[in-house]
């Protein structure tokens, strides 16, 4: 479900958690063509034999589990009165657990931080990758981001 908020009402859900998202399996095709767009091609991640045979399956690329934060977290917020935004950066990023290929992910936000900022307003999320069926997510990180409008 979605949670919606006016720009000049954002500050309001600091410190809350923003949703859920739905839960996203993570396939071979998709780790191969990650693969494809950033050059690693380490056997963990696309050699299927070999890593079912040495590891009990394929695992995904740590970064391609970050890449799914904008995909996961596109229908948990929407701030009226966007006219654009854009991904500033990240202040920590931990990779806590692998996704093996096959597992479902899915993602847990909650606004940390809302500031002025190059005249818009700056957010700062933590945003906490989990894995259907295990306790520890595969990642935890804090994204910031700039949005304008008003």
């Amino acid at each position: 479900m979605t949670k919606e908020v006016d720009y000049k009402d954002l500050q309001s859900l600091v410190g809350q958690e923003i949703g859920v998202s739905d839960w996203l399996e993570v396939t071979q095709e998709r780790v191969n063509q990650f693969a494809e767009a950033t050059g690693d091609h380490q056997w963990i991640h696309v050699d299927v034999e070999r890593a079912n045979r040495e590891m009990g399956g394929p695992i995904a690329h740590g970064y391609l589990t970050l890449s799914l934060i904008p995909f996961l977290g596109a229908k948990l917020l929407k701030v009226n009165g966007v006219t654009r935004g854009i991904n500033y950066g990240s202040d920590k990023v931990r990779f806590t657990n692998m996704v093996r290929v096959g597992k479902k992910v899915r993602m847990r936000q909650k606004l940390l931080s809302v500031e002025a900022k190059s005249g818009g307003l700056q957010m700062k999320n933590e945003c906490t990758i989990e894995i259907e069926g295990e306790e520890r997510p595969a990642c935890v990180a804090e994204t910031i981001s700039v949005i304008y409008g008003g």
